[in-house]
């Protein structure tokens, strides 16, 4: 009887190999054949999933994409202060822990990689229309507002949309200065820094 492949089971299997190859060795040591030695499977058992670089890269960025995304609804869905959500769902674009370093250095990779590869661009767009999202919710949860409903939609409110802006650039540096230079910063230092932050953000008023 042919072996029966969980393809979603092999999915995640690949996409941790991914990140970690990355991870240690850069975007130009995760080719595919590689991967494929480290998954311990053949080149063209890979084509299911990606047959070259570029399919890798997106493969590579899309995992992470979801994996970030799982874990915000988790919070959105528990029960949670509004201050206490702001931070958890901003938290979860930071190099914390193990997995989440991880994954940062692998978004970091590709969006490096994405201003040289046009191919790349909608994931570079998508990523960045994404992570404003995630401040905008942020915001609307530190101010107990009602939320954007969907990526792309801004505050009605001026100062609100000025805040959510201000956030998102706080983030991204505090992420690449994380990712560059982990010893200079602990978790507890981090998530103190974030709450600082959402703090900073007052009443909005018109700009």
């Amino acid at each position: 009887m042919p072996k029966v492949v969980d393809h979603e089971q092999r999915r995640e299997e690949l996409v941790r190999v991914v990140w970690e190859i990355i991870s240690r060795e850069g975007i130009e040591g995760a080719t595919v054949r590689r991967v494929a030695e480290a998954a311990g499977i053949s080149v063209g058992g890979l084509r299911h999933y990606f047959d070259n670089q570029r399919g890798l890269l997106s493969f590579a960025a899309e995992a992470v994409a979801r994996s970030v995304t799982k874990r915000i609804i988790g919070h959105l869905d528990a029960e949670l202060s509004g201050m206490r959500r702001a931070q958890l769902i901003l938290e979860e674009m930071l190099p914390l822990d193990d997995d989440r370093r991880v994954e940062v250095d692998v978004w970091l990779a590709c969006l490096v990689r994405s201003r040289m590869d046009e191919s790349m661009a909608e994931q570079r767009r998508a990523g960045w229309a994404g992570e404003r999202h995630i401040c905008r919710l942020a915001v609307a949860f530190r101010h107990g507002l009602p939320l954007p409903t969907r990526i792309g939609q801004e505050f009605g409110d001026a100062g609100l949309e000025g805040q959510a802006m201000r956030l998102h650039v706080f983030m991204d540096g505090l992420t690449l200065q994380t990712a560059a230079y982990p010893h200079n910063f602990t978790p507890q230092a981090v998530r103190r820094m974030v709450h600082e932050e959402l703090c900073r953000l007052g009443e909005p008023s018109a700009e």
